[in-house]
């Protein structure tokens, strides 16, 4: 659609939504131009989405393949930036290989969490009555479980695997959006235009539709932001424990278990690896913390 503008004596100015769509862009792009933190935030997750997606083509060597006359290669030797593991891995390739597979796991457990426990919420908070006291004391319980002890759990029923893995942190990772939503959604249902709706008869579903969900997208976004950063950390934590990703798939918390065992005489096999996971969740945390910043002024002043 182009931008147009009509003018009228009925209608002075009409703005197209393209128009307002494009506003709403560059606002946005202004806003974080002024946030050296959140823009640093935005260009490190841009940088980790491109290498999530193009890394297997860029790759300078496959990460699968072994070569053990090249095992232990410090960086900087025979063409090896980062160096090699114990099988003569490139270790720079199975870190941009580890990046698609962090990212899928983060974004995907973030996605069926906060689809699972915003219903859930949403059901608690404004239904209220039994239905919440039930769905809050199952929440209650899960809490009383340290969250990796708790996927550890489910995954050791389970079975490691890529997909496992993705089941376990969505089963451990729910609970956080219930919560939220729930608090959100309790303030929510006692406002003038949600009780003009009762009031008039408005059926349920169309309150919860209409006028509740669409309150409730900030903070479901501020969250999901938030914790793609702890689901890459925790999925790192059971792979490193033998519970996640398993070998030869590269993944920064399986590349942190095999190099554990020459970590006085291979520094690098543990400590590339290491980076990768701070950067990511560094960049996440930032952005996440600017957008939560942006999108509710009331934090602006803390």
């Amino acid at each position: 659609m182009s931008n147009v503008i009509i003018e009228n004596e009925t209608n002075p100015t009409v703005v197209m939504p393209s128009i307002k769509r494009k506003s709403k862009i560059k606002h946005f792009f202004k806003q974080l131009s002024k946030s050296k933190t959140g823009l640093a935030g935005f260009i490190i997750m841009i940088f980790l989405l491109i290498l999530g997606i193009v890394g297997d083509w860029i790759v300078p060597f496959d990460p699968l393949k072994a070569n053990f006359g090249q095992k232990l290669l410090p960086p900087m030797t025979a063409g090896h930036l980062l160096g090699t593991d114990q099988l003569g891995r490139d270790i720079l390739s199975r870190i941009i290989s580890g990046t698609k597979i962090s990212l899928i796991i983060g974004i995907t457990t973030v996605f069926f969490s906060g689809l699972i426990g915003s219903i859930i919420g949403i059901i608690s908070g404004y239904f209220r009555g039994w239905i919440d006291v039930i769905l809050m004391r199952i929440v209650d319980v899960q809490l009383s479980f340290p969250f990796i002890l708790l996927v550890l759990v489910v995954n050791a029923v389970l079975g490691a695997g890529l997909k496992n893995i993705i089941i376990s942190l969505v089963i451990g990772g729910w609970v956080i959006f219930a919560r939220v939503v729930r608090s959100e959604v309790l303030a929510l249902r006692e406002k003038e235009f949600i009780l003009s709706c009762v009031a008039t008869g408005v059926p349920r579903w169309e309150i919860i539709v209409k006028h509740i969900l669409p309150n409730l997208f900030t903070p479901i976004i501020v969250l999901s932001s938030l914790q793609v950063a702890s689901f890459i950390i925790a999925e790192a934590s059971v792979s490193f424990l033998g519970f996640g990703v398993q070998p030869p798939q590269p993944a920064w918390g399986n590349m942190l278990n095999e190099g554990k065992d020459y970590i006085f005489n291979s520094w690098w096999l543990i400590t590339f690896p290491g980076i990768a996971i701070v950067i990511t969740t560094l960049g996440v945390n930032l952005f996440g913390d600017w957008l939560r910043d942006e999108l509710d002024p009331e934090l602006k002043g803390d």
